[in-house]
């Protein structure tokens, strides 16, 4: 892959409640590219933040009886600190209702669209879910619902802003159908593609300062108006960036050369692949140049929420079972298209038999091997032995497949391209059976020494190279990895150590 810059993104959460598993999900496939991309050699900037100027903030302020603030900085800090358990990597963190740098950048962007003429006001009467924060038709409910929430719209009656979606249509249609905008995975972009083709319609932008109970930020030159979240909220992209404070940051890594990254749920594929190209387009700005889609995380065929009985938190999950345990099922078992259902026993079975089971037990055995048959030292390979051919194959293979799966957005098929590694080493041992060439070695047969020595720095490379791989998937499991194999190709090995615990209770 050619050194470049890429600025990846996760999607700015609501804050009415504390983070559930299905963010997390966003955020560990986001780490994990901005990890692969940092180590083939590209600059990375990896962003992400909370949405706090949402009425569903105020709402449940209101519910649970306190200030609006103190809700909303209370669940934003639960947000920025899924850091660490989460082992992430992250190089920003904006928080929209108390970044300096955010206010400004979205009354620039609105004043760039008004500027354009794509913004205007009118009186306006439709059905709006608050879950979505949006304005459906009713041919957009399913039996009079929103698909995505379950719940019937509530009519609203106002007058707005509205933006001039439809004036972008035509070109949304030609940079999506071309790649220039490119949208992730198919199906995610053909649905894209029939949206706009069925016709796009002007969207509202504010909110009175009534509904919004004075939260969110003003209209510029109209303070009796909000700007509607999702306006809002979009715009963190670049105000993060310094898009309004002058910063350098904007420049470098928006308006420059390099890949912007977005990185979405299924449910606001609309938000990131037509509404906010299409703000950007009217304000004369880049465009993203990748939005990839994800689908959802389910309990019992439910959708994961953040409060009820369908939720699922990240933090006490990982206390549970560790992060390499919780990433590497996020990453491992979570299809490219489809919703994956969770439960911890699926979480601990694939961590049991990966870790402890798999690529635990290959590390062990290559190491025990290397201190019992070459007092701990790896050999230098003599290249006798064909038995290591197949392995050496995988292993040169294996990093031109992990980038290729990674350029698709498909984060399962790259684990699967490390994971052959395992595979390939583990079949290794078993076809060339080391202990049977140490025993004709102890009878006198130096060629079967050679063997050996083949063999076992073909498994100690295999097992370094996994630890490299591993790195942007479960970086905690490969620096241990690491530790035991070390990093160079000869040298002297610690003693074998076990390096997983198998999870069976959840212990």
């Amino acid at each position: 892959m050619t050194a470049s810059r890429h600025y990846v993104t996760t999607t700015i959460p609501y804050v009415n409640s504390r983070p559930h598993l299905g963010f997390a999900l966003e955020l560990v496939q986001a780490d994990t590219l901005a990890r692969h991309w940092r180590r083939r050699g590209s600059e990375v900037r990896l962003l992400s933040g909370t949405d706090d100027n949402s009425l569903k903030n105020v709402l449940a302020a209101e519910a649970e009886g306190v200030d609006v603030r103190v809700l909303v900085d209370r669940n934003a800090d639960a947000f920025a600190a899924l850091r660490a358990p989460l082992d992430l990597s992250l190089d920003d963190f904006i928080r929209t209702s108390s970044d300096p740098r955010h206010r400004v950048g979205v009354e620039r962007l609105w004043r760039r669209c008004a500027a354009a003429g794509d913004l205007y006001r009118k009186e306006y009467e439709g059905l709006y879910c608050v879950g979505c924060e949006q304005f459906y038709t009713p041919g957009e409910l399913v039996g009079g619902r929103c698909a995505e929430h379950g719940t019937e719209p509530r009519r609203v009656a106002e007058e707005n802003w509205f933006f001039r979606l439809s004036r972008h249509a035509d070109r949304l249609h030609q940079l999506i159908r071309d790649g220039v905008l490119r949208v992730e995975p198919a199906v995610r972009r053909n649905e894209v593609l029939a949206l706009i083709e069925s016709g796009l319609h002007d969207f509202s932008v504010s909110r009175s300062q009534a509904r919004a109970r004075g939260w969110g930020i003003p209209v510029p030159d109209d303070p009796g108006q909000v700007i509607y979240v999702w306006w809002d909220a979009l715009g963190n992209y670049v105000t993060s960036l310094g898009y309004g404070t002058g910063e350098a940051a904007y420049g470098r890594w928006w308006a420059g050369d390099g890949r912007r990254v977005h990185l979405a749920g299924k449910g606001v594929v609309r938000f990131h692949a037509v509404y906010w190209p299409a703000i950007l387009l009217s304000a004369g700005l880049p465009l993203p140049t990748d939005v990839l889609v994800h689908d959802y995380l389910t309990v019992g065929g439910r959708k994961i929420s953040k409060c009820g009985p369908d939720t699922v938190d990240p933090v006490a999950l990982t206390d549970a079972y560790g992060t390499d345990a919780v990433r590497w099922w996020l990453l491992r078992d979570v299809p490219r298209v489809g919703d994956a259902d969770f439960t911890p026993e699926r979480l601990t079975a694939r961590a049991d038999a990966d870790f402890a089971g798999g690529l635990g037990n290959l590390v062990h055995r290559v190491v025990t091997m290397v201190h019992r048959y070459r007092a701990g030292t790896v050999p230098a390979p003599s290249g006798v032995e064909p038995g290591v051919a197949p392995l050496d194959g995988v292993c040169r293979r294996a990093p031109g497949r992990v980038d290729a799966a990674l350029e698709d957005y498909d984060v399962r098929r790259a684990v699967s391209a490390v994971w052959e590694i395992v595979e390939a080493a583990n079949r290794c041992v078993d076809t060339v059976r080391p202990w049977e060439l140490a025993r004709a070695e102890g009878r006198g047969d130096p060629a079967a020494g050679r063997r050996l020595d083949d063999v076992l720095a073909a498994l100690v490379a295999a097992c370094r190279l996994l630890a490299d791989e591993l790195v942007p998937f479960v970086p905690g499991a490969a620096a241990r990895i690491s530790e035991q194999v070390g990093p160079t190709v000869k040298g002297t090995l610690p003693p074998a150590s076990p390096l997983f615990t198998p999870l069976r209770d959840g212990s």
